[in-house]
């Protein structure tokens, strides 16, 4: 999948304009990229469009028009864009009420590494999480982490010609999966496969 550069982004005016529009087509489209993980959990997989928007947003939240600061938004969220033998998703935790999500967090420590993508007939894939910064202590885990799901050729392929896929948590404290992930899903994640 090819990287954003500045010449896929609307200018500030532009953006303020269409702002509206985009920003419903996005939200429908990540909807279509949402994999639930129990009542609490979910990945949110990301690619050009979702980056696009998170930079667009970005660029007009901090009232960005520069040359080298757009470029500085693009770096940051490129690498959240899959690059054709992987998936990247954030993974968030999403609790409501505040003291159920404090709590939460302290128990699951760890969980970003503990959740996995599984082609059919192969091993689980386990998330690389947070290669950017830490966003954990010992005392309690973050309610976002970005994840990176390395495939290997073979398992690239198995999904391109149809293989489930099935994701999942095998924390101590949180032991979910779904499995098979329903066909449109799992027909955008190949798609996002070189």
């Amino acid at each position: 999948m090819p990287k954003l550069t500045r010449a896929d982004l609307y200018s500030l005016e532009k953006y303020a304009e269409i702002r509206p529009e985009f920003r419903a087509k996005v939200i429908a489209h990540k909807k279509n990229r949402r994999v639930p993980l129990g009542e609490h959990a979910a990945l949110y997989f990301e690619d050009a469009l979702t980056m696009q928007y998170q930079v667009q947003e970005m660029l007009r939240i901090e009232r960005i028009f520069e040359a080298k600061g757009i470029q500085e938004e693009l770096d940051v969220y490129n690498p959240l864009i899959p690059d054709g033998h992987n998936w990247k998703a954030t993974f968030m935790l999403e609790y409501s009420d505040e003291s159920e999500r404090r709590d939460a967090l302290a128990r699951l420590v760890g969980v970003e590494n503990a959740v996995w993508m599984r082609v059919a007939g192969f091993a689980p894939a386990h998330s690389i999480a947070n290669e950017d910064l830490d966003r954990s202590t010992d005392d309690k885990t973050a309610s976002v982490h970005f994840m990176r799901f390395e495939l290997t050729t073979e398992m690239a392929a198995a999904v391109k010609n149809g293989a489930a896929i099935a994701a999942g948590i095998d924390h101590p404290n949180l032991q979910t999966s779904l499995s098979p992930l329903p066909a449109p899903l799992r027909d955008l994640l190949a798609a996002d496969l070189a």
